[in-house]
Order: C-alpha cells, then sequence, then structure tokens
C-alpha cells in the first residue's frame, strides 16, 4: 500500500508526465522516419514475379530489390504481383506510401497532443478543459486510424488495380481491437475531465 500511495504521489507524478511527454516526442520522430523511408521506397511486402515470391521485397528508385537494411511495414499483409514485364508500376509504389501515411499522420498529431497532456501534468495543470480537449482528439484521432483506415486502404488497393497492370492486395483490419478500446477509453476520460471541470466552475461559481 505504502509503494502504490509512493506511485501516487505529485512528485512522482510530475517527474513520471515529463518523461512521457519525451517518449511522445521520440514516437512521433519514430513515426516520421517511418514515413520518409516509406516514400523511399523501404516498406516491405511480399512480391509475386515470373520466378516465384519474395518476401521482405521493396521498391526502391524504380525497381524491385529484397533487403534486410533499414525497412518499414504497415502490419497488414500486402502481395503485389508483376506486370506483364515482371516490374512493378510507380503507381503502386506511390499507393503503398499514401497507405502508410493514412496511419502514421495522424499518430504523429495524436502523440504531440498527449504530449501536451503530459506537459501540462509535469506543470501541475491536470484538470483543465485544455487537457480534456488534447485527450478528445487523442482518441478520436485513434479511432479514426482503427476504424475508417482499414476501408480506405481496401479502397486504394481498388483504384491501384483499375488503372496498374500491376496487382496489389491487402489483408488489413488486424489491431483494429487493439486501437479501438483504448481510443475509446481516451475519448471517456475526456469526458470525465471534461465533466469535472464543468462541475469545479458550478461550484466557484456557487461560493
Amino acid at each position: 500500500m505504502k509503494y502504490i500511495q509512493k506511485l501516487a504521489s505529485e512528485q512522482f507524478a510530475k517527474s513520471a508526465a515529463r518523461l512521457m511527454k519525451y517518449v511522445c516526442y521520440f514516437v512521433i520522430c519514430f513515426f516520421i522516419l517511418c514515413t520518409v523511408l516509406s516514400f523511399m521506397g523501404r516498406q516491405t511486402f511480399f512480391l509475386h514475379t515470373k520466378m516465384g515470391i519474395l518476401e521482405r521485397a521493396i521498391y526502391a528508385e524504380g525497381k524491385y530489390d529484397v533487403t534486410r537494411d533499414m525497412t518499414v511495414t504497415m502490419g497488414d499483409d500486402i502481395h503485389v504481383w508483376t506486370n506483364a514485364n515482371d516490374q512493378i508500376d510507380s503507381i503502386v509504389q506511390i499507393g503503398l506510401s499514401f497507405m502508410y501515411a493514412l496511419q502514421t499522420v495522424p499518430m504523429i498529431f495524436a502523440y504531440y497532443f498527449l504530449s501536451r497532456v503530459f506537459s501540462n501534468i509535469h506543470k501541475g495543470q491536470i484538470f483543465t478543459q485544455q487537457n480534456s480537449l488534447y485527450l478528445l482528439y487523442y482518441g478520436v484521432l485513434q479511432f479514426s486510424v482503427a476504424v475508417f483506415v482499414p476501408f480506405i486502404k481496401l479502397l486504394i488497393c481498388k483504384l491501384i488495380n483499375l488503372v496498374s497492370e500491376s496487382r496489389i492486395s491487402i489483408a488489413t483490419g488486424q489491431a483494429v481491437f487493439q486501437m479501438l478500446l483504448p481510443s475509446i477509453a481516451f475519448i471517456v476520460a475526456a469526458y470525465i475531465i471534461h465533466y469535472g471541470v464543468h462541475l469545479q466552475d458550478e461550484v466557484d461559481h456557487t461560493l
């Protein structure tokens, strides 16, 4: 019990909040790096060629390759089929990068809002309307990535297959529930803080 009380102390909470603020900054930098690598063609997928199937294939500098260098993956099962010349159309790489950005860009903003919450907690500003809005923004962005992004990915694949000789398929949605429940929890937490701030305002005006 004493250990739990120590963890719940104001001093420890402020120190932990400061640490988590920098963790959020690190995550943001990581997402930015991964997005840049994706646009550089360093995103891996399963490639179906006339010679067989290649795992961890990438499409960089206008040609496909298999590498163990610095690469990124969306976490979805992506399969690409080469065209009649056993090559990958450039629109496939554009589509892959755009799908990757659909995941990372919203989360960059989400973690920025979360870093603002930790920054305010470190300053001793906890039950504020600002923190409520930041938590709401984080929850809504994560909810959007979990629910809407998989459908947009499927639509992108459909459009690519309509205009490209190369074909692409994706199995997505595996992380929906992993992201959905935390996003709802953050939205509920935002409402709780907003409600608490509203009650505090009523008490202050009553007094």
